[in-house]
């Protein structure tokens, strides 16, 4: 038995002490995953949380109460109706040109005037042939006169049976043969007289006038270049000499997309602002709708004319302009004034209408709102919010009263 106790006891295992360092080694362990775990808890929950939305706002607008509402927003161009290319009907060289940009024209007025040199030349031949064809034509009436005579004495000598009927007949024939050249020579005059006024029209041809009043917008031609009414010459021939714009014929041209085209009718009221003066509005109605549509574009160009013409307003700026609604439906709803919102910051939840107004603290209140008519590409909203406060433009679906936003 006692060897069986020695026995045992040679199998136990002997336990040593823990070192102080090793102690001091696990607690470090132990600690270090204690703060992993903690971290990795609040690093998930700061992953998670609720971020702010990031949204653009704006301001509410009012319209004030008389101010008649719009239909439909558009932008176009200034364009003149009545406007030319100025240049000669010959070709010739330009010895004179009497227009600068920016002049006031009249009609007739003399812009430019080309070489006459040949023009003249020409005629003088032509009024030179007319002369001579009129002298040929006096010479032949003057030898008519003498053959009538000379008929008429040799009829008297034939009927006293001095004179053979021969010599009778032949004075006869002498008349009706210069009386037959007396007419080819009229004629001849005539062709001549023709002549010299083609050669006059040759030669005012080479002065080139304004065909109507206006303002010289371009001069594209100097004195010594050659002109010519079709292009000829390659490079190095002019085929214009100055444009001529029409003030008194400015209009604006839109081009309305073809969805919108039934808000757009004849002498409707517009205003027009122009992007060079963006504070001055000008009442202008619409001339008419041209009646064909661009397919490449799906637009209908519309025509609107100025009321009322003023100095500022010049060929080819940009305008943008205003359908304004009939003035019966507007007296209806201008009696008061109305808030005046984007179409896009009305949402729809149930069966109410809000938008989201933004509060100070940099979150949004869910707000009802009733609203109105369309006035352009804006929403009526006639109660529910104040001139002044900012509201979300597109609140994001899941936007919730009192949610945080960031302005973008």
């Amino acid at each position: 038995m006692t060897e069986l106790k020695d026995d045992l006891s040679a199998l136990r295992i002997e336990r040593t002490p823990m070192a102080p360092e090793g102690r001091g080694r696990w607690i470090k362990w132990v600690v270090l995953l204690a703060l992993l775990g903690g971290g990795g808890y609040y690093g998930w929950a700061w992953l998670t949380r609720e971020r702010p939305a990031e949204v653009e706002v704006v301001a509410v607008l009012e319209r004030a109460a008389g101010t008649q509402a719009s239909v439909l927003n558009a932008s176009g161009y200034v364009t003149a109706r009545r406007r030319a290319t100025i240049s000669s009907k010959v070709t010739g060289k330009l010895v004179e040109v009497n227009v600068e940009e920016g002049m006031a024209v009249r009609e007739g007025q003399v812009l430019a005037r080309l070489d006459d040199a040949t023009a003249r030349a020409g005629l003088a031949l032509a009024q030179a042939q007319l002369v001579a064809s009129q002298g040929a034509m006096r010479e032949t009436e003057v030898r008519l006169a003498e053959a009538q005579l000379t008929l008429k004495r040799r009829i008297e000598l034939a009927a006293e049976g001095f004179a053979p009927q021969s010599e009778v007949d032949q004075a006869r024939a002498e008349v009706d043969s210069l009386v037959a050249r007396i007419a080819s020579s009229r004629e001849q005059i005539n062709v001549a007289e023709r002549q010299v006024a083609l050669q006059q029209t040759d030669l005012d041809n080479t002065i080139v006038r304004a065909p109507f009043s206006g303002v010289a917008i371009s001069k594209d031609a100097q004195a010594g270049e050659m002109v010519s009414p079709v292009s000829a010459g390659g490079g190095f021939t002019r085929t214009g000499i100055s444009t001529i714009v029409d003030m008194n014929s400015l209009e604006i041209e839109v081009d309305v997309n073809e969805s919108y085209i039934n808000r757009v009718k004849s002498n409707q009221d517009v205003t027009a602002v122009l992007d060079a003066y963006p504070d001055f509005q000008i009442p202008a109605r619409v001339i008419t709708t041209v009646p064909t549509a661009d397919r490449q574009k799906a637009t209908v160009l519309v025509r609107i004319g100025f009321v009322a013409l003023d100095p500022r307003i010049l060929p080819d700026m940009g305008v943008k302009v205003t359908f304004l609604r009939d003035a019966a439906e507007a007296d209806a709803q201008a009696a008061q004034p109305v808030s005046l919102v984007p179409k896009s910051a009305i949402a729809t939840m149930g069966d109410q209408t809000v938008v989201f107004v933004v509060r100070p603290d940099s979150t949004v209140e869910r707000r009802p709102v009733r609203t109105g008519g369309v006035d352009g590409d804006r929403q009526e909203v006639v109660a529910g919010l104040r001139a002044g406060e900012r509201i979300v433009v597109v609140p994001p679906p899941a936007m919730v009263d009192g949610a945080r936003i960031v302005i973008r």
